[in-house]
């Protein structure tokens, strides 16, 4: 019994993980309708900015891992303010094929710096004895990784419901128009929307780097890895991304904990997530908790 709860804690570590990197989708999303494909890259620049504020600089981690959100933060506004700024009323299409450009040219200028090419690793900074109990252990970089993304996915929660410029966010992303009739500013809603989603992204490459090492293909895979889970979860769900990306570390780690190397199996934990997501898919076409919209036409 102490190996099933030990994958049910390995699972939720995994799915916060995914959940925490699927969120700079679903708020690009959730107000613009735009598809960010050089999410992963943004993931990777957030870990090695905090690694080299820590390890080149001599910032304490903890300091370097904020300032690491806010560089993201003006970072990826920046990004959108030069290259998608003008592309507001465009066709969907032409802003997801900048993204695609953007996912190449950030690709070629971290390739250019040592981090394209060599493996790193963040400083210890927590105890290395993991938490146990009752035969179930977690370490404790995993157990902060977690807390932290609690914190944030909370936070982001009662922005978009509570807040006036999420609210903001939210009504542009219904109807832009109606929400320039009421003298709410789309490129502003845009900017916060990439800035906001950058932030996340920066936590989510530091978190995933401190687990699982810093490499670039590694990191900047994850943009494509959890997709699925923000399909599944709803496009523009918040809460469907937290729940999604739970199902798939779980699922995940089930299979890989009692398939993979059984009755001839393996790769199951690979494939098996993306078996359930087409599934789900056939009842839920706009994900667990996405919207369902009907249009007139």
């Amino acid at each position: 019994m102490s190996y099933f709860f030990q994958l049910v804690i390995s699972g939720i570590v995994v799915g916060s993980i995914y959940a925490l990197s699927g969120l700079g989708f679903v708020l690009i999303y959730k107000s613009s309708r735009v598809l960010n494909i050089a999410h992963g890259q943004i993931i990777a620049a957030g870990a090695f900015i905090t690694y080299a504020l820590t390890v080149w600089a001599g910032i304490p981690i903890y300091i370097s891992f904020l300032l690491s959100l806010v560089i993201t933060f003006f970072l990826a506004m920046s990004v959108e303010r030069v290259f998608l700024r003008r592309l507001i009323g465009e066709p969907i299409i032409s802003v997801i094929m900048v993204t695609i450009g953007l996912m190449s040219i950030i690709d070629g200028l971290i390739y250019l710096t040592p981090f394209g090419s060599e493996n790193f690793s963040f400083p210890e900074f927590l105890p290395k004895t993991p938490l146990t109990v009752g035969g179930v252990s977690i370490s404790w970089t995993q157990l902060v990784g977690v807390i932290i993304t609690a914190i944030l996915i909370a936070g982001f929660s009662w922005f978009f419901k509570k807040s006036t410029v999420g609210i903001s966010m939210r009504a542009v992303s219904d109807d832009q128009l109606a929400s320039m009739s009421v003298g709410i500013s789309i490129p502003r809603v845009f900017g916060l929307a990439w800035a906001t989603a950058g932030l996340s992204a920066a936590a989510a490459g530091t978190i995933i780097g401190n687990i699982t090492g810093l490499n670039f293909d590694t990191l900047h895979a994850f943009g494509i890895t959890v997709f699925p889970v923000v399909i599944l979860g709803g496009l523009d769900s918040i809460f469907g991304a937290v729940v999604a990306g739970i199902i798939m570390g779980l699922i995940q780690q089930f299979a890989s904990g009692y398939l993979d190397g059984n009755w001839g199996l393996n790769g199951t934990a690979d494939v098996l997530p993306y078996i359930i997501l087409l599934v789900i898919l056939l009842f839920k076409p706009h994900g667990l908790f996405g919207t369902h919209e009907i249009e007139r036409v």
